[in-house]
């Protein structure tokens, strides 16, 4: 569902002219007018060469494809979890990390997750900023499980607080992993 050009990739957003946090209305609006500005018979009206001559007929394909993604709100959720992945992809982690590798610290209303790193320090998220991030971490007694909005495995880059390498947490939720099992200790 992605399109690369060269190293710069063009997404359905793009295509539209539009921001990543859109509403349908605004959407709607940018479709609206670049279907008309790409049409190929419009264009073939206004111009002696042909569509194809002119690569306006991609483009109206383009902007007919953004728009089945982007109208749709299932087809639009699994595309920006798609884009959020790919864009992580282009980030070099030093390890993929599982929520059963981390170590946990109940702070009663949230959850601190903690990795420890190869120069001493860790990498740490908590539950309060995942849940802004849209990933939850479900909490049965003891036992936690992660949830996305979407319901599809995601994963998210944690950098170190002291230097430069990063890993990637998967969240998977297939999982439930007991925070006895893996207390945090200093």
């Amino acid at each position: 569902m992605l399109h690369r050009k060269s190293c710069i990739q063009e997404t359905y957003y793009d295509i539209l002219s539009v921001k990543e946090d859109a509403t349908y209305e605004e959407i709607r609006s940018c479709y609206r007018s670049s279907i008309l500005n790409t049409h190929p018979d419009k264009l073939q009206n206004a111009s002696d060469s042909s569509p194809a001559e002119s690569g306006s007929g991609d483009m109206f394909f383009k902007v007919q494809k953004a728009w089945e993604i982007l109208s749709d709100s299932r087809s639009r959720a699994l595309y920006d979890s798609e884009l959020r992945a790919s864009r992580q992809d282009d980030i070099v982690a030093a390890k993929d990390v599982s929520l059963e590798d981390m170590a946990f610290e109940d702070g009663g209303d949230f959850i601190e997750l903690f990795y420890q790193c190869q120069c001493g320090d860790y990498f740490s998220v908590d539950s309060l900023e995942l849940g802004k991030m849209g990933y939850s971490l479900l909490r049965d007694g003891s036992n936690i499980s992660p949830q996305t909005r979407d319901g599809l495995p995601a994963s998210i880059v944690l950098p170190c607080g002291s230097c430069s390498l990063k890993i990637r947490l998967l969240i998977n939720l297939d999982i439930c992993v007991s925070i006895n099992d893996n207390i945090w200790s200093a």
